[in-house]
């Protein structure tokens, strides 16, 4: 059996119900606390493929950070939007989990249920 991995932050309500139903499935996980280990931007790129997603619909475009950063700038390349989640982790949408280089965002977290 696959790990499942899940980038994963303590302080929110929807990746800690996201964890509890990867446990409840009994899945192997590796848990990701990526404000505390933020991804490489390689990371993060593959990552967004495993998605099927582009930089910006990762983005948490309501955290003050996102306007004080001026990332609604349409301008910004995807790579300089990468760079700016890596360098802030909080910018990123979670929880993220990743089975068998699929990916999926746990909201809700029964989504990830399509994953497993």
């Amino acid at each position: 059996m696959s790990k499942t991995r899940i980038y994963h932050n303590p302080r929110c309500s929807k990746s800690r119900e996201t964890l509890a139903l990867l446990e409840d499935q009994q899945q192997d996980i590796e848990i990701v606390e990526y404000l505390k280990t933020p991804p490489k931007p390689e990371e993060l790129a593959n990552i967004l493929q495993q998605l099927n997603m582009q930089p910006r619909q990762l983005l948490r475009s309501k955290e003050i950070l996102y306007k004080e950063l001026q990332l609604d700038n349409e301008s910004l390349s995807d790579q300089q939007l990468i760079q700016a989640m890596c360098a802030n982790p909080k910018l990123i949408e979670r929880p993220i989990v990743i089975k068998n280089n699929q990916a999926i965002i746990g909201r809700p977290p029964e989504a990830v249920l399509n994953i497993l």
